[in-house]
């Protein structure tokens, strides 16, 4: 999990770890987190499947980035 603050924002980018595909082991999805006040103000639901817990994350932050940057 990586974390930044950005404009008043705390961002949370996850990587989880996806075990349905046997044919595709160790695929990790991503989402985000976005929490002001150490209240969380809007979860995204699962934004891709990536090869790395990074790539995963670093999507997360992105869709994090880009949400504060439309309604923050």
């Amino acid at each position: 999990m990586q974390t930044e603050q950005y404009r008043g924002y705390t961002l949370w980018g996850h990587a989880i770890l996806q075990q349905e595909d046997v044919a595709r082991p160790n695929q990790i999805a991503g989402s985000g987190t976005i929490m002001r006040d150490l209240k969380v103000v809007v979860a995204s639901g699962v934004l891709g499947v990536f090869d790395s817990d990074e790539e995963a994350e670093s999507a997360g932050l992105s869709w994090c980035r880009a949400w504060v940057d439309s309604h923050g």
